[in-house]
């Protein structure tokens, strides 16, 4: 096995134009596991440790550029008031030292479905930045997963940053396991309410080939809520509008019976997640919205 270090990312992309089979490693906590089990064995590593704005980001007006690198740590302490969707999911990241190597670029590429990442990005609408030799190139995330630990990358490409735009509304995650931390989801789920543009979005992970959203569910929900004038009245929702958000939250599901759950579990705990979630976000917004009243 060839181990390859580049010193810049000009020198990370010709690396990888020049050994298209070559598997990153930035945290290397996915990578390393398969690795070590002899899951994997691949010809050449290509370690971007050394790439220094991999692990950068700026917070814009309207939008955070994540380099790929920036570990789940930095997000929780860092970016919180900005992306609290995808920090609430770094919690839940396996252990304190997974949380400090372990970055979003490295779930994007892995592209497992159970990755504690996928929901947020996916609930937040966020665009995946590309590059290569030839150019640069912008994936939006709903087309980024292609299929089971599949993503859209070309075979001379690396992932350089995402682009997420800043919360403009409350946001939440969560997650069912075995156990309270350092386990792999047995399903998770994401939303994000868009008060900016009257819609919700969401992700989920676990339950399906790749992460997917719910847009059934969201379309139902963003309908309720605009003909309901809830997003101007700040009223209760309903409990018969959050019981059909997550029946079709559980439809949109389309899952497997394995070790850490069946199928029909995860279609349980996916309602569950959806109708709690559903109920934080909307007390939130409530909330934000008396105290913008009063100010």
């Amino acid at each position: 096995m060839d181990f390859l270090r580049p010193a810049s990312w000009e020198e990370a992309l010709a690396a990888k134009a020049e050994h298209p089979t070559a598997v990153p490693i930035a945290g290397g906590t996915d990578v390393m596991v398969e690795i070590n089990f002899d899951h994997r064995r691949p010809d050449v590593l290509l370690d971007l440790n050394r790439i220094g704005e991999l692990h950068d980001w700026e917070v814009g007006e309207d939008t955070v550029r994540l380099g790929a690198s920036v570990s789940y740590t930095r997000i929780i302490e860092n970016l919180r008031s900005v992306l609290p969707g995808l920090a609430t999911a770094s919690h839940t990241v396996a252990s304190p030292q997974i949380r400090n190597r372990g970055g979003v670029g490295g779930n994007l590429g892995c592209a497992s479905p159970a990755g504690d990442a996928h929901p947020a990005l996916l609930a937040s609408g966020c665009e995946v930045e590309v590059a290569s030799v030839r150019g640069t190139r912008m994936i939006p995330i709903d087309e980024f997963y292609v299929g089971v630990k599949r993503n859209a990358l070309a075979p001379d490409e690396l992932i350089r940053a995402i682009h997420l735009p800043r919360a403009d509304g409350p946001q939440q995650f969560s997650k069912v396991g075995t156990r309270n931390a350092m386990v792999i989801a047995v399903c998770a789920f994401g939303i994000a309410l868009h008060p900016s543009t009257r819609t919700v979005r969401t992700g989920i992970g676990s339950a399906a080939p790749t992460p997917i959203r719910a847009k059934a569910a969201e379309e139902f929900l963003a309908a309720a809520l605009e003909e309901g004038g809830f997003w101007d009245n700040g009223k209760i929702i309903p409990p018969a509008v959050a019981r059909q958000f997550a029946e079709l939250v559980s439809g949109a599901a389309n899952p497997i019976d394995d070790v850490r759950g069946s199928a029909s579990y995860r279609r349980h705990a996916l309602g569950v997640m959806a109708r709690r979630t559903l109920g934080w976000t909307w007390d939130e917004y409530r909330g934000n919205e008396r105290s913008a009243r009063c100010a």
